[in-house]
């Protein structure tokens, strides 16, 4: 199975995000795709350099981090299934709304046009307050879970 897995800037979930990445790389092949944030945010849970040679290292190939780079996802059908982990709220509202100016969002916009399944892993500061009118929106859609 073929396996997109993006990652957004919830740094603070990546100890728990990695871990399930390297688990389905065991039995699958899995291309790590990263935001901008993913890519280029140094924090406290570690530097982006640190975060990009870790999904390298489980995948064996450097994410994907530009939307040139991410544009044939959906006439390619380079990946069975694309999960978004960890997802912020602003990754969220930009599916919710149809935006795909960024990776993952253009990833995951080039993927659903194959209906292909999208699985979103939210992860919010705001306890999904905010985000909860789009994680709605979005679960009326077709293959997202």
């Amino acid at each position: 199975m073929e396996i997109g897995f993006a990652v957004c800037g919830s740094f603070c979930t990546y100890s728990i995000v990695f871990p399930v990445m390297e688990q389905l790389s065991r039995e699958h092949h899995v291309t790590p795709i990263f935001s901008d944030a993913a890519y280029s945010v140094d924090s406290r849970f570690g530097t982006a350099r640190e975060h990009i040679v870790m999904a390298e290292t489980i995948c064996g190939t450097p994410p994907l981090h530009t939307l040139a780079q991410v544009e044939p996802v959906g006439p390619k059908k380079l990946f069975d299934i694309l999960i978004i982990a960890p997802c912020t709220g602003n990754t969220l509202a930009k599916l919710a709304h149809s935006i795909a100016d960024t990776p993952v969002t253009m990833a995951a916009k080039s993927h659903l046009r194959n209906g292909r399944p999208l699985v979103i892993a939210p992860s919010t500061n705001d306890g999904l307050t905010a985000s909860l009118r789009n994680l709605g929106e979005l679960s009326m859609r077709k293959n997202v879970y």
